[in-house]
């Protein structure tokens, strides 16, 4: 496929940068003219050992430049459907830009990163596999689609008639894990594997550093992958970590690691087919410490406009979901615990998994009826503008699930 045609290429340095109407010292980190694989600053695993690839002051405005998460290389004008991505395996996700080492941060401390601005690139990609949410029902017929972007939306010719306002984000903002949660993650993941659970453990295919995390690698056992978010951050997906939004987040090792990537165009809540509007682009931050920080133990925390929370659409449609289900089948993501009671109920009490699958059952179905798409094209439009609410959690045994529906993206309507 065409390389890219508007061309995010940098390489870490320090400059100026007019911010605010004053002037700051800048790092840049990131060389997209390369694959991951040849970029000093590409890193897709977490570990304590990973080394520094730059430094800033705290407040110095941090441009990332990112790839998309799994490196791929599009022309919307060249291929805009497949039958799957151009890249076999996912030992790449995610290719993030970083680690950056925030002088004057110290392990203990707490560092809240303002998202200052992110600017995309041209091309993104959606795709649809058994990964995503309720995969094993909606994402059995494999797709990978190629979106145009701009500054104001998102188009497709695989989904003609859909316009997606640009709501970009970083899904991935982290900090580098200590030794001592490290060895934690390891323990409980390893156990929760052993179980019969969904994990993805340590792999050293496309791994980097490769020289730590590779297959030659020092600690190839042990580099943690980065599908999972963390207590350090990591794989969040929040769409509401948008520009101006701050995320505090624990600094676990002197100058924190600070790494981001996995940009999305835009995605709805749940991001249920496993990915949104993928895409690189670059991302300008600002770091302090926090005084008197916030309790980050059960995960990070962020702030920003109330703004951020709504949806892209003047008008919406619903749909709600409850924890029922047909007697005799047991949810995938259940079946692991190999519980004999699953089963023989029609009715799991509390079961916000359920409710939600239900939900997206029902807004799938909509869509489909209303206007006219295939179901992994619906399963696609649900991932990336449908966003799924906890509707209340305290009418036992049925709580609610609400997916919600941004209307206004379909521009072929009367």
């Amino acid at each position: 496929m065409k390389q890219i045609k508007r061309a995010l290429t940098f390489c870490g340095f320090a400059s100026a940068f007019a911010f605010s109407g004053q002037t700051f010292a800048q790092t840049t980190v990131g060389d997209t003219s390369v694959p991951c694989a040849e970029d000093r600053a590409c890193m897709n695993r977490m570990h304590p050992e990973i080394p520094m690839v730059a430094e800033a002051d705290i407040g110095e405005p941090i441009i990332f430049v990112t790839r998309d998460a799994f490196d791929l290389t599009l022309d919307p004008d060249v291929s805009t459907s497949a039958k799957r991505k151009p890249r076999e395996g996912a030992g790449i996700a995610h290719a993030l830009t970083g680690p950056v080492h925030i002088r004057g941060a110290k392990a203990g401390d707490v560092i809240a990163v303002t998202i200052e601005a992110l600017d995309p690139a041209n091309v993104g990609w959606t795709d649809v596999s058994a990964f995503g949410f309720a995969g094993d029902q909606f994402g059995t017929d494999e797709r990978f689609i190629v979106w145009r972007l701009n500054d104001d939306y998102a188009e497709s010719d695989a989904l003609p008639g859909v316009r997606i306002p640009n709501a970009s984000f970083p899904g991935v903002v982290t900090t580098l894990p200590d030794e001592r949660l490290h060895a934690e993650i390891l323990e409980r993941e390893t156990d929760l594997l052993e179980a019969g659970g969904l994990v993805l453990p340590p792999n050293p295919s496309e791994a980097k550093p490769a020289e730590l995390c590779g297959a030659e690698g020092t600690k190839l056992l042990e580099c943690l992958r980065t599908v999972p978010p963390r207590e350090n951050g990591g794989n969040m997906d929040i769409r509401y970590l948008t520009t101006g939004t701050t995320l505090y987040l624990p600094c676990l090792i002197d100058g924190c690691g600070l790494a981001v990537g996995d940009f999305h165009y835009a995605q709805g809540d749940g991001e249920v087919s496993g990915t949104a509007i993928e895409m690189g682009g670059k991302l300008t931050v600002t770091v302090r410490v926090v005084e008197n920080p916030p309790d980050l133990s059960r995960g990070p925390h962020l702030e920003g406009s109330a703004a951020a929370l709504g949806i892209p659409s003047k008008r919406f449609y619903a749909v709600t979901g409850f924890p029922l289900k047909e007697k005799g089948s047991v949810p995938a993501n259940l079946a692991y615990l190999e519980s004999p009671k699953i089963a023989a109920l029609s009715n799991l009490s509390g079961d916000i998994h359920l409710a939600a699958r239900n939900a997206l059952a029902a807004m799938i179905d909509y869509i489909m009826a209303e206007y006219g798409y295939d179901q992994t094209q619906a399963y696609m439009i649900a991932s990336v503008a449908v966003d799924m609410r906890i509707a209340q959690l305290v009418d036992v045994p049925n709580l609610g699930v609400t997916a919600v529906l941004p209307l206004d993206i379909f521009v072929e309507r009367d």
